[in-house]
């Protein structure tokens, strides 16, 4: 019983130190690009009637110019809590033209 106890206590600490990146998810949203903030580094997108933007991490700024305006685009984006916007991982532009269709992350295809 003693060990038991112990166990849960060593579980829970672990679950209290570990750094937020350990929670964070992946997440993907189908949705128009409505709006591209060149200046702030972030997409303005939409999702069950609501907007927000997602944010692009350095590999991605040069490209988010390229994604077309109207356009269908399946973005993973990890999410970092409340207090931050999600981050794009990858995206996928399904409709609308672009010199970058693909985004994996690191690179334009």
């Amino acid at each position: 019983m003693r060990s038991s106890a112990l166990l849960f206590l060593v579980v829970c600490a672990l679950a209290l130190f570990l750094p937020a990146a350990a929670h964070a998810e992946d997440k993907s949203f189908y949705s128009p690009v409505i709006f591209i903030d060149k200046d702030h580094n972030r997409i303005l997108i939409s999702q069950l009637g609501g907007v927000f933007y997602i944010e692009a991490p350095e590999a991605a700024k040069p490209h988010i110019e390229k994604l077309p305006i109207s356009g269908l685009v399946d973005f993973v984006v990890e999410m970092r809590g409340d207090s931050q916007m999600p981050l794009i991982k990858t995206w996928k532009v399904k409709s609308g033209e672009s010199t970058c269709m693909y985004f994996n992350g690191k690179e334009c295809k």
